[in-house]
């Protein structure tokens, strides 16, 4: 008994492994049969639950996830050809089910000769697209993109962000309610419908990465995992759209970021600021990765958008050996750019910092208190933080101090919060 319970387990590891990689796949292969997400996914997890009853006693089969594809589109057709029975049911009550199927060919048929024709890559592609949806709140989009191409369970999402399970659960329901009451196609959108759309998948996979990058709330300063969901995301998109030069700089500005995070925190897990890292532990493998994906990015042509140019001030960093060695005009430069396609207050107030950097730091802190005023930077704790950096850089202790205490307060990260404390304390004034 002990041993059929083991060999079970390892059945399901086995079958739990194979869904995490190919989840994705299978639940796109049954949307674009049945045309809604909410129920590939359903047929997709009857897939699952057939793998479980079967492998133990058949054993793994040489291709699982060709066999969890195959078990989901027979479950895809069976849900047609219910539907096209029940359609027909109050009409010719006395029709056989041949009759039906006969009546309803066509579209299983189609349904049919697409599972076999279509690329499964453009599959996934449409369900991207599905997913981050601009017709769906931000958290509906994120929570969606989660759960059906990073095949992440709810339980796992709600821990990545900190949230109640329910409320996850909750964000996944309603997404696929108003993806099907809103009658969202199955479809990669028309080239005049193509950026816009691009332009919600590219937000989505990076406020999964940023989120693990530098989280926004909780006792951890980064959460790797997320770091590493969002790339495999990124990834995946590049590959799926290879000549759209923003899927590559996506996937540049990620690999350059992610490069850092085991230098971003020290061995108690404390938060260590950029100018204080041991550049040696910055992850050279993710740095060519992310030269190469710039690369691939500037090869597509056209002018560099949001985040092909947040990877080239990825990059600059990448290719300085310290600090004081950064080429300061440069990411100037790079953020005037940057303004030029997203003139918003958090870019004005990273350009300030580089500013200060070249310019020294009154320059800066003129800059940075012309953003003080600015609606969108009032719970901003980078603002104060930036001042208080600022100003003790120019010998005035007592006001910095009350800037890191003022930006210690807004943060919700506790990581954050020791840091900023930490540079408040040390601010003592002199006299």
């Amino acid at each position: 008994m002990t041993r059929e319970t083991d060999a079970f387990a390892a059945t399901r590891r086995a079958v739990e492994a194979v869904w995490r990689i190919e989840s994705a796949r299978v639940i796109a292969h049954a949307a674009r049969i049945v045309r809604d997400v909410g129920v590939a996914e359903e047929v997709a997890q009857d897939a699952f639950v057939a793998a479980l009853e079967s492998w133990p006693a058949s054993g793994i089969p040489d291709n699982p996830g060709a066999w969890l594809m195959t078990a989901a589109k027979h479950r895809a057709l069976d849900r047609l050809r219910r539907a096209a029975s029940h359609a027909r049911a109050h009409e010719a009550m006395g029709a056989d089910l041949e009759a039906l199927e006969a009546h309803f060919a066509p579209d299983i048929v189609d349904a049919l000769d697409a599972a076999r024709e279509d690329e499964i890559g453009d599959d996934l592609l449409r369900l991207v697209f599905v997913a981050c949806h601009p017709v769906l709140p931000k958290e509906g989009r994120v929570a969606l993109t989660l759960r059906l191409i990073g095949g992440l369970a709810t339980a796992e999402i709600a821990r990545a962000f900190l949230v109640p399970e329910a409320t996850v659960a909750q964000r996944i329901v309603r997404a696929k309610r108003t993806l099907a009451a809103a009658k969202v196609p199955f479809e990669v959108p028309r080239l005049a419908e193509l950026a816009p759309r691009l332009a919600s998948v590219f937000e989505v996979i990076y406020l999964i990465f940023n989120e693990g990058y530098t989280a926004t709330a909780g006792e951890d300063w980064t959460r790797p995992a997320l770091c590493e969901e969002a790339l495999r995301l990124g990834r995946m998109l590049a590959e799926l759209v290879p000549h759209e030069g923003e899927a590559h700089g996506l996937v540049a500005l990620m690999e350059l970021q992610a490069s850092r995070l085991r230098a971003r925190v020290d061995a108690a897990g404390r938060a260590v600021l950029l100018a204080d890292q041991d550049r040696s532990r910055w992850d050279a493998l993710l740095i060519r990765r992310g030269f190469a994906a710039l690369a691939r990015g500037a090869a597509c042509g056209g002018a560099p958008g949001r985040y092909a140019l947040q990877a080239a001030l990825a990059a600059c960093h990448a290719r300085a050996p310290s600090t004081a060695a950064t080429d300061w005009a440069q990411i100037v430069s790079i953020y005037d750019a940057l303004l030029a396609l997203d003139d918003s207050p958090v870019v004005r107030l990273n350009r300030a910092v580089a500013v200060g950097m070249e310019h020294g730091p009154q320059a800066a802190l003129d800059l940075v208190d012309a953003l003080c005023e600015e609606p969108a930077l009032r719970h901003y704790p980078w603002l104060p933080a930036t001042r208080g950096d600022l100003l003790e850089k120019l010998a005035r202790p007592g006001e910095a101090r009350a800037a890191f205490e003022r930006a210690a307060a807004l943060t919700q990260n506790a990581r954050d919060r020791e840091v900023l404390l930490a540079r408040a304390q040390a601010c003592m004034p002199h006299g």
